[in-house]
């Protein structure tokens, strides 16, 4: 039994990442706080890519490994994709004016967030990626009520 803001899903390989990311999309809201948490290789731009293929994005995506940011507009929404795995400190996110991206419009898809530990606000969804010998468990981890009626909505 699942609380109702914890969820776990079994994803056995990409098509099945590539639905739950189908799914999600038809659940993000404006100015949404996503955390994508796990190891190196665990599925985290793969999730992004596919959900903004859902959004009917038909550009390349990138990994914003390098740059930390890359910014995109599907299915109505300003979604920003940050990889804060180079991040280095706190004179970098202000110069970057990453600030400026959590603005309440945007939904910010954050791979790598503790990185920024104090910088951003509460992500009102955690996905926690967890790499098994075959295929992937995510956990969903709401902390706020719009995280919850996402979860309450994948559920149904």
């Amino acid at each position: 039994m699942h609380k109702r803001d914890d969820s776990r899903i079994f994803l056995p390989d990409e098509a099945a990442t590539i639905a739950f990311a189908g799914k999600l999309a038809g659940v993000l809201k404006a100015g949404m706080v996503i955390f994508l948490r796990g190891d190196l290789g665990a599925g985290k731009t793969t999730l992004v890519r596919a959900l903004l293929h859902a959004l009917d994005y038909t550009w390349r995506v990138k990994s914003p490994t390098y740059t930390l940011l890359e910014q995109y507009e599907a299915g109505g929404l300003h979604l920003r994709h940050f990889d804060l795995y180079r991040f280095q400190d706190k004179e970098e996110w202000e110069t970057a004016g990453f600030r400026d991206e959590f603005d309440g419009r945007n939904v910010c898809l954050v791979e790598w967030p503790e990185k920024a530990h104090g910088l951003i606000a509460q992500a009102d969804l955690e996905i926690v990626f967890e790499i098994l010998l075959s295929g992937r468990n995510i956990s969903l981890r709401a902390n706020t009520e719009t995280g919850r009626k996402c979860i309450d909505l994948l559920q149904s």
